[in-house]
């Protein structure tokens, strides 16, 4: 599996997340979580967070934090956006 290098893995707003040491998602990027679950947020897709379909990254902010809490957060703010998008 491929190794993350996007600069989201320093994003303060990731530390807020709750440590995960174990299991599912174990040393994946919860910041690509949250990229994804903004996007099928913001597309109206159905909630579904696949941590093994995640990058690995044990870097900054993200470092052992919960991907299915950082997805949720993410398409939380995806869903804010989209109605947002709407009312435009």
């Amino acid at each position: 599996m491929a190794i993350c290098n996007k600069n989201h893995r320093y994003n303060p707003q990731f530390d807020e997340l709750s440590p995960a040491q174990g299991g599912d998602g174990r040393h994946k990027c919860a910041g690509c979580a949250y990229d994804q679950g903004r996007d099928d947020g913001k597309e109206g897709r159905n909630a579904n967070c696949n941590p093994d379909s995640l990058p690995e990254s044990q870097a900054g902010t993200i470092r052992h934090k919960n991907v299915n809490e950082a997805y949720a957060l993410g398409y939380q703010h995806g869903v804010a956006e989209r109605g947002n998008t709407k009312k435009a």
